[in-house]
């Protein structure tokens, strides 16, 4: 409906969006930083059923780019991580065995995603390590979906 739309946007894209400025302010006062948004591979699959989903995290992932060459001269980089399936209660979540496992059997890598292979990423691009990487998404999904 266009209600569930509406939330969904709101819920995805505008939180997104006003989390990003404040980062920006907070961290142009502090003298520079990253600013890492979650979104998912999911934007790239075209996954039947999920076009709210995906339209609204395709709007994080462009509004981050576009943040990343107008936070130019800052020391700011803006960047995405978009996870593929991870085990998670929210993933598991109304899934049957069945299901979970066609996932697993369509990942190259024979598994679904850990937390900590979210956060590694993100870790790595909070650091000095990842300076020179902005304005990107890096899709952390096992070949799930590319």
């Amino acid at each position: 409906t266009v209600d569930d739309w509406d939330m969904t946007f709101s819920i995805n894209t505008k939180s997104a969006f006003l989390v990003c400025k404040e980062a920006a302010n907070r961290l142009i006062h502090g003298g520079g930083g990253r600013i890492i948004l979650i979104t998912t591979s999911v934007v790239t699959s075209l996954f039947p059923g999920y076009a709210a989903y995906a339209a609204s995290k395709a709007a994080v992932e462009t509004f981050t780019k576009i943040a990343a060459k107008e936070l130019k001269g800052t020391s700011i980089t803006a960047n995405c991580v978009a996870p593929g399936p991870v085990a998670t209660e929210l993933f598991f979540a109304g899934k049957t065995e069945e299901m979970v496992k066609r996932i697993v059997d369509a990942c190259p890598l024979g598994r679904i995603g850990e937390p900590k292979d979210i956060t590694q990423v993100v870790g790595f691009l909070a650091t000095d390590a990842g300076e020179w990487i902005n304005g990107q998404v890096i899709r952390v999904n096992g070949g799930f979906i590319v």
